[in-house]
């Protein structure tokens, strides 16, 4: 961050869960009100996405499917500058297509995911993982809490999700 601005916040959900998610994405929902009243954060934004996504153009079908490509894609070009790894949260599958026979290269996303924004500049993600230390939307939370920006220490041992 500048200094000058608090970052943004997209936190992405999905709307069918696994067990006990649910109550996951609310505690983050709940710190991220908390940091907002508290001028923590500019604001933040819940956006509802799917459990996955086709990586086509099939994918982009829809303004909301164009719109979580473009974030996926924006997410990974971060991974690759800031070296760390999405590949864990964000996995690459091949799903086959009972009405055209035809099999299609997916992306499953992660339950909840955060875009952390400096005005339109992308500064953190997550989660992410920098060889084995995974770095957790509530680890995030905590750090915008304490004042800390969202750099992560550079190292090479890292994985990138890649096309």
């Amino acid at each position: 961050m500048t200094g000058i601005q608090t970052p943004r916040i997209e936190l992405y959900v999905r709307s069918l869960l696994p067990d006990g998610a649910h109550e996951r994405q609310e505690a983050v929902i709940d710190c991220l009100q908390e940091l907002d009243a508290e001028d923590g954060i500019e604001d933040f934004s819940v956006i509802v996405w799917g459990k996955q996504i086709a990586r086509d153009s099939t994918g982009a079908r829809t303004e909301e499917g164009e719109y979580i490509l473009n974030r996926v894609a924006e997410f990974k070009q971060w991974a690759l500058s800031s070296n760390v790894s999405l590949e864990s949260f964000y996995q690459k599958h091949t799903v086959e297509n009972d009405v055209t026979d035809e099999p299609y290269s997916a992306v499953t996303l992660p339950v909840m995911g955060l875009a952390e924004y400096d005005g339109e500049e992308l500064r953190h993600v997550a989660p992410c993982s920098k060889g084995d230390e995974v770095h957790t939307i509530m680890d995030r939370l905590d750090r915008l809490e304490r004042g800390e920006s969202a750099a992560i220490e550079q190292t090479n041992d890292v994985s990138i999700l890649s096309d």
